[in-house]
């Protein structure tokens, strides 16, 4: 008798388990309504970076045109808090979500939930490695680094002495402009150094420093993002040296020290018109329309002649 017993509280516990996953009323998307009515969800990696702060506003101010509200959370690059934060957007019964990953395998997870509860998502710069995105709004980040190996090569010829800063490990930005970087310098340049500073000018500065003291006959250095590139500028004037530097977003600053005749060029980005895209997306989505998979942003090769 007390097996029966065991058994039934277990089938019981089993039930109550499986009826809990089935999201309350309020939670799920509503479709067919009006647009000003849908409230966006937006997961920055960092908004410690003026590249994103650019990217959120441009999302933002269009939501705004279109009626629409939307709710803003920093991920402050930590991915732990980047899942929590989706989680909290999800909870709080977004109709469509905005994410740019800090990490693009960890943020799968959450992409899926989002997927379960029939939420759609949109990805900005960064992909997902899992889960069905509706769109991914994005620059070309492979071109953009075969852009700034073809730059490189120009500059200096053939065989030139490159260090690279690479971004993030594990967000499909550094894979990318990695991969186009690569699919030029492996033949035409000679990478004698390469080390991660997380797409931060802080971490730039000091892997830089490092970097040179290693290798002191650099004779360029190509960054993933234009924070990085800062960082490693300053760590280059201090040395003494005068190294030219190649990042990649085209952000306040660095056009600025493009201008000033320190940064020497950029892989310039749009991140406000991401955003704006984003939103058109998003919009799109919600009112049942097929968005392509993959929407592209234009980039450009800034240098200080190019202005």
């Amino acid at each position: 008798m007390k097996k029966l017993t065991l058994i039934a509280a277990a089938l019981l516990l089993i039930l109550t388990t499986g009826c809990s996953l089935e999201p309350p009323e309020w939670a799920k998307p509503k479709t067919g309504g009006d647009i000003k009515e849908m409230k966006i969800g937006l997961s920055v990696s960092t908004l410690n970076n003026p590249f994103f702060v650019s990217l959120k506003d441009g999302v933002v101010a269009e939501a705004k045109k279109q009626g629409m509200e939307t709710i803003v959370v920093d991920a402050q690059n930590d991915s732990a808090k980047q899942s929590n934060d989706v989680d909290d957007l999800i909870q709080k019964g977004v109709n469509v979500l905005l994410i740019n990953p800090t990490d693009s395998a960890a943020i799968s997870t959450v992409v899926q939930n989002a997927n379960d509860l029939g939420i759609p998502v949109i990805t900005l710069d960064r992909s997902s490695d899992k889960g069905d995105v509706k769109a991914l709004v994005a620059s070309d980040n492979v071109k953009g680094g075969k852009m700034a190996a073809e730059y490189i090569v120009k500059m200096l010829g053939k065989g030139a002495k490159v260090i690279e800063l690479e971004g993030v490990p594990g967000a499909s930005a550094t894979r990318e402009r990695g991969k186009g970087f690569h699919e030029v310098a492996d033949t035409d340049l000679n990478v004698i150094a390469k080390q991660a500073a997380d797409f931060d000018r802080t971490k730039g500065l000091n892997v830089m420093e490092n970097l040179l003291q290693g290798n002191p006959d650099v004779q360029a250095v190509f960054a993933h993002n234009d924070e990085m590139a800062l960082g490693a500028i300053e760590a280059i004037q201090s040395s003494g040296k005068n190294i030219p530097v190649i990042g990649f977003d085209g952000n306040e600053d660095a056009l600025n020290s493009i201008k000033a005749g320190k940064l020497t060029a950029t892989v310039a980005q749009q991140p406000e018109l991401i955003g704006q895209m984003a939103v058109q997306a998003a919009k799109d989505v919600l009112q049942g329309k097929t968005v392509d998979k993959s929407i592209p942003a234009p980039l450009k090769l800034v240098t200080k002649d190019q202005q």
